[in-house]
């Protein structure tokens, strides 16, 4: 995604493409994975805390970015690519390693929508899986 593509995304979903806003989408959207705060504050050394998290909850709001919980009570963000209605078409399955503490998006994996009785109404689904990944089962096994 270039510059002008992050700046069209902001503007298409009722934010002011400011330095800072760009500069977090462009970090989500670069990385592999869902990435916390922490990640956050050492990818954007120029940014502090309370800045990156303004942005966050602002792209929470307007739903361009996805709050994921990793098992251990970080939550993490990645960047929604699903439009209007992202946790239908972007919602995917997540991998959190209890070794590394890496988590792995599984985005072949879908999250099916439960059937839920009348009057309720999902907004997102976390579906978090926890064991071992791959690299770190390789390590254990040589």
């Amino acid at each position: 995604m270039t510059a002008d593509d992050i700046t069209s995304l902001l503007k298409a979903s009722g934010i002011r493409p400011t330095a800072n806003r760009i500069l977090i989408t462009r970090a989500l959207n670069n990385s592999h994975k869902p990435l916390s705060m922490n990640d956050l504050m050492v990818e954007i050394d120029t940014l502090d805390k309370s800045s990156i998290s303004r942005v966050l909850n602002l792209l929470l709001e307007h739903d361009v970015v996805h709050a994921i919980e990793d098992g251990r009570g970080v939550v993490r963000y990645e960047l929604c690519r699903g439009g209007d209605k992202c946790y239908k078409s972007d919602m995917h399955a997540h991998f959190f390693c209890e070794i590394c503490h890496d988590v792995t998006c599984f985005e072949e994996i879908p999250v099916m929508e439960p059937k839920l009785p009348d009057g309720y109404r999902i907004d997102s689904i976390n579906y978090m899986m926890k064991g071992v990944c791959d690299k770190c089962s390789r390590k254990a096994n040589k």
